[in-house]
């Protein structure tokens, strides 16, 4: 669901930046009083932030050839609230294509859109409707599966409309060359099928286990008074998870083949070739961004990649500890 750079043209990328601007800037705006509240929500934050980043490198096979992966938008929601939910996924996505070049620089606002800002409202909102109703479970569940596919079909429209909004005097399009009655489709099938199932299990796994070791850190928009001792224990079991999660990124690996409509661009024009839709790629494509990332495809040059795969998400729980810290120490100061 990560949209590389050169798939969107220039003026859908600006759109979509704009729209997610004042949904960050609300974002912060709610999460600074949420920590007024409640402190416990800084060390939450880079642990949501770190397990959106992991949770996202674990690749599952889909048929045809293709992988998907879970986010945990709503489960992070659950646990933080939709606001800081919306931040951490962020601060995700930000560091994949700054740092490991996974999603687009100029697509950032997209993807920011469809995972930071779509996936975690429409899941929380959907788990609070349910939990109206007494079926607090059903909404975990309901609100991972919904959200994830919500963000897939928002992400093909994306896709399918470049042809119509972005072409040359001979109607060829400039950049993602695929229309709407094949993008949607191809976007939706594996989501529906597969990984919208793997993202509502790993959210309700992970929602079971705190409501049993410490249900008052489940976001609920009164904030209760949390138990220091189990909110501290639920932190280390965090930090933990955390570590075996990274150390066993690898496996995503194991998964071969690229989620649809993030092939490179040799990847894209043997697609284009073997389905007979053209012989190059489309110009603004072709003479688009090429950002080189550090770190491109979790890779670190002369190591295997397995070993680049548990270095690049130990350092992403690095950025995100180190931050977390920071926020801490400039708050202290401040008070």
């Amino acid at each position: 669901m990560h949209i590389p750079d050169n798939y969107l043209s220039p003026q859908t990328c600006a759109v979509l930046f704009t729209a997610a601007v004042p949904v960050i800037a609300l974002s912060l705006k709610k999460v600074k009083i949420q920590i007024a509240e409640k402190k416990e929500t800084v060390p939450m934050l880079g642990i949501s932030a770190s397990l959106s980043f992991l949770i996202m490198m674990f690749n599952v096979p889909i048929p045809g050839g293709t992988t998907a992966h879970a986010v945990g938008a709503t489960l992070l929601a659950i646990l933080v609230g939709p606001y800081a939910a919306c931040l951490a996924v962020t601060m995700a996505l930000v560091m994949q294509a700054f740092l490991f070049g996974d999603g687009g620089i100029l697509a950032l606002g997209a993807n920011i859109i469809n995972m930071a800002c779509i996936m975690p409202f429409v899941g929380y909102g959907l788990y609070r409707l349910a939990q109206k109703w007494h079926h607090e479970k059903l909404g975990v569940i309901l609100g991972a599966y919904v959200g994830i596919n919500m963000a897939a079909l928002v992400a093909s429209i994306e896709l399918g409309l470049q042809p119509l909004v972005a072409h040359n005097a001979a109607g060829q399009p400039l950049y993602a060359p695929y229309p709407l009655h094949m993008t949607i489709p191809a976007m939706l099938f594996g989501h529906l099928l597969i990984a919208g199932w793997v993202e509502a299990g790993v959210t309700f796994a992970v929602f079971q286990f705190v409501q049993r070791v410490a249900p008052t850190e489940l976001y609920t928009p009164k904030q209760l008074t949390p138990d220091l001792q189990k909110s501290h224990q639920l932190r280390h079991y965090c930090y933990g998870c955390l570590g075996l999660l990274a150390i066993l990124s690898p496996l995503g690996l194991l998964a071969h083949g690229t989620a649809w409509g993030e092939w490179d661009a040799a990847q894209l024009l043997a697609q284009l070739k073997r389905a007979h839709l053209g012989q190059k790629l489309p110009t603004g494509m072709a003479h688009g961004l090429h950002f080189n990332a550090l770190f491109s495809d979790y890779a670190i040059h002369g190591l295997p990649v397995s070993i680049g795969y548990i270095l690049s998400a130990l350092t992403a729980l690095l950025i995100c500890y180190l931050l977390g810290k920071l926020v801490i120490s400039h708050d202290t100061n401040r008070a």
